[in-house]
């Protein structure tokens, strides 16, 4: 699992490598020291706050198209879970890829291996430098409370994804592989646990100030923003209320009353987002779903459920979602795809960012949350802000109806987190509309398909891993 080749040559942190990833950029993450060493042993590595911080802009890299680094492989994610919900169907010629939509997942799909190991090789930094600053005394406390909450504000989303797509994974807080490489999963719950612990943590160390320029490193509202979302999924419903209130509340966000700005550089809305630049594309998101050319079918198509959840004049569809026409056999089809990350090239403008969280979605899980404790008013008045940036009316859903202003929320989610970090596929399983959903929508569905199989390299390395019901 957590397997001894990876982390052989992790244990020397190699300073030079982030220096030049970093400033392969036109826009810097964070600042890092002029002129490191180009490979410093772990003890050096986090003498000074100076050397330490290079440890920490490695685990924020993000170079589209290097199949590595923060905070997935290549949307890999958005992919693969749009594939398996009712969100994306597939050209390309990819058994793999095929796979996810159509529920013919198997142990040994690369895709699989890659959305497991990846993620916890990218663990395993986040680990060390947890280790190495938590008690340092050679670091301000200051710089050690920034750098530690930071850090659990990133494993907890690692988990969170984890979770969500195998269900129990195992536990790992340790960098000693020696005790991990061999390790059983861990329940579900006892995920959520370390997910909330690491975040409640994060709360009490951050601050509203975000670290540095933008909104690429967790303040102490990314934190809140991720903690209201995990209670909603463990339905804490009070709690994700609470916390969602104190974004909204804090003052420093704004919805964006253009559509199509909310994923530009320096969004009033964004919570969390990262500069996405490599060498040759900015997000993957746009390499992958937008066309190269003009009138090529696209990879990845939005499904005809998906087009029909959108309202007439409603300014998503028109500003998230590209159509391209298609000449085959001397007919015209049109095709539609994913639009929100518009720019392929780097040299693009305006300049795009990689959205993790954003205030559009912390309304929503305000207003999911104040139904259940019977807020239906409240809901709604959260549900509508984001309707009308949309350029659609208010809601008609009965406000003295619990399951009609649910109904409302849910549709809402789905058209305006379409395609963004799994949010759909995750909804449709916590919700346990998977079955009704997904069975009528798409043949081949079955109840075990909810949760992605473990990958059989991992199994022949850890027996103590226990492969999912259905695989």
């Amino acid at each position: 699992m957590i397997m001894k080749k990876y982390y052989q040559n992790i244990i020397k942190l190699i300073g030079g490598i982030l220096f030049i990833l970093l400033n392969s950029s036109c826009r810097k993450l964070i600042e890092i020291p002029p002129n490191p060493p180009s490979e410093i042993a772990e003890s050096g590595q986090f003498a000074d706050s100076s050397t330490a911080m290079t440890a920490v802009a490695g685990v924020y890299v993000y170079t589209a198209g290097t199949g590595s680094g923060f905070p997935y492989d290549d949307a890999l994610l958005t992919r693969c879970a749009g594939l398996s919900s009712d969100e994306l169907s597939y050209t390309g010629t990819s058994a793999d890829l095929q796979a996810f939509y159509s529920y013919g997942l198997t142990s040994i799909n690369g895709n699989i291996n890659t959305l497991w190991s990846t993620v916890y090789k990218n663990i395993y930094p986040v680990n060390a430098i947890l280790q190495n600053v938590t008690s340092n005394n050679n670091l301000s406390s200051s710089f050690r409370k920034q750098i530690v909450g930071e850090m659990k504000v990133v494993r907890a989303l690692y988990y969170f994804n984890l979770v969500n797509l195998f269900g129990a994974v195992p536990l790992v807080t340790s960098t000693d592989y020696n005790n991990t490489a061999h390790i059983a999963r861990t329940s579900v719950d006892s995920i959520y646990a370390q997910i909330v612990s690491d975040l409640s943590d994060a709360g009490s160390d951050l601050t509203a100030a975000y670290p540095s320029a933008g909104r690429a490193r967790p303040n102490l509202y990314t934190a809140l923003t991720f903690l209201a979302k995990v209670h909603l999924f463990r339905g804490q419903w009070q709690d994700a209320y609470n916390e969602a209130d104190s974004v909204i509340k804090s003052g420093i966000y704004t919805l964006n009353p253009d559509p199509s700005k909310v994923f530009l550089d320096g969004s009033q809305e964004a919570i969390w987002q990262l500069p996405a630049t490599g060498p040759y594309e900015v997000t993957a998101d746009a390499n992958f779903f937008v066309p190269s050319t003009t009138g090529t079918t696209p990879v990845y198509i939005l499904s005809p459920s998906l087009l029909s959840a959108f309202e007439a004049g409603d300014q998503r569809l028109q500003k998230w979602v590209g159509t391209v026409t298609v000449n085959v056999g001397g007919n015209s089809h049109n095709y539609s795809y994913p639009y929100k990350y518009k720019n392929r090239l780097t040299s693009a403008t305006p300049v795009e960012d990689y959205m993790i969280f954003r205030l559009a979605e912390v309304y929503l899980l305000r207003a999911e949350a104040a139904v259940h404790i019977g807020k239906n008013e409240d809901a709604l008045t959260d549900l509508n802000r984001v309707r009308v940036r949309a350029g659609l009316p208010e809601s008609i859903a009965d406000p003295s109806s619990q399951n009609d202003v649910q109904n409302a929320i849910a549709h809402e989610r789905q058209t305006e987190l379409f395609c963004e970090w799994g949010n759909r596929w995750f909804d449709l399983k916590r919700t346990a509309t998977a079955d009704a959903v997904l069975g009528t929508e798409k043949t081949g569905w079955q109840a075990n398909a909810a949760l992605y199989p473990l990958p059989q390299t991992q199994l022949q390395l850890d027996n103590l891993l226990i492969q999912n019901i259905g695989y």
